[in-house]
């Protein structure tokens, strides 16, 4: 009997305890204008419906829900909204404000990683577009990144000259599916990179800190080599491809191969190394005849080799 009482006893004081928790939840509840997102759902029904879906969701499920979590995280204490019946002045509503605001209120949670270091100097941001220009919180078209349209159909948006490089007859198969854009650019904005003399590209990606975002794919043109080509190794891929299109083989800007190498091989002074300017043409090679035409036809390493300086077998 007197160990029932006890245990009695024990129950009453934790519940006691529970009970004394709850209402001073209520009261910093009362204080600071959170109420929690149940209260969301009378006038939301809509989002509240999806919101499971949604990789936000863990805020507002079970247990885990505190004060400024859920619904209020983003959208700010909600005391106030629900006893003036709704109404966008009464709650932080992103529809009203501005595009320095919306992104900040993403970057308190979002803000961490590598991938938005540089979210704020992007070429994306100093245009005005910001997180919500491209993610769609409650009605996204992809669940997993919550963008509003499904790439590339997003990022032609804005860029539709890329769009048209796409259909030209040699290029990436973004169109197909089989890449996006996201694969070479960082939409929240680029380290500066190791190549064109470090002159920052349209927020492109790095396969490494050093390299460019061409070499995710193209290792074979990975090295070290033992000798490099220097546009290779200064001004990069671009020097010699089109990056998303283009109307010769292989992304090339022109359409015969020995005319895009005349472009530097010509001799020009005081370039090089040594300031005796590009290697120029050998005597031997005629360009009149179609058997010098095609410079990788004896230069096939032309991106780099372990065995020849000039690139040959």
């Amino acid at each position: 009997m007197h160990r029932l009482q006890s245990r009695l006893g024990r129950l009453l004081t934790i519940a006691l305890a529970l009970s004394c928790l709850a209402l001073s939840a209520r009261a910093a509840a009362d204080e600071t204008g959170f109420i929690g997102s149940d209260a969301c759902r009378v006038c939301h029904p809509d989002v509240w419906s999806k919101f499971f879906k949604n990789p936000h969701f863990p805020g507002v499920a079970g247990m885990k829900e505190t004060a400024g979590t859920g619904c209020e995280s983003c959208h700010g204490p909600g005391k106030v909204h629900v006893a003036a019946h709704g109404g966008k002045a009464t709650i932080l509503a992103f529809s009203q404000m501005e595009a320095k605001q919306r992104m900040n209120a993403c970057l308190r949670c979002h803000a961490a990683g590598p991938v938005r270091f540089n979210v704020k100097r992007s070429a994306h941001t100093n245009n005005g577009v910001v997180c919500t220009e491209c993610h769609s919180i409650h009605k996204p078209a992809t669940p997993a990144m919550l963008l509003a349209k499904a790439q590339p159909q997003l990022c032609y948006t804005c860029h539709a000259d890329i769009r048209g490089q796409f259909e030209l007859p040699y290029k990436h198969r973004v169109n197909e599916g089989a890449m996006g854009c996201t694969d070479c650019h960082n939409p929240h904005g680029a380290d500066a990179p190791s190549w064109r003399m470090a002159t920052r590209p349209r927020m492109v990606g790095r396969a490494l800190p050093n390299q460019e975002a061409c070499l995710r794919c193209h290792v074979d043109k990975e090295g070290p080599f033992a000798f490099t080509h220097p546009p290779v190794r200064v001004e990069g891929c671009e020097m010699c491809h089109y990056p998303h299109g283009s109307t010769n083989a292989r992304l090339l800007r022109r359409p015969v191969v020995f005319t895009l190498c005349l472009e530097c091989h010509n001799g020009a002074k005081p370039y090089g190394r040594e300031g005796n300017g590009i290697t120029p043409l050998s005597p031997m090679h005629n360009m009149f005849d179609p058997r010098y035409q095609n410079c990788t036809v004896c230069h096939v390493s032309i991106h780099g080799s372990n065995l020849d300086p000039f690139f040959l077998r």
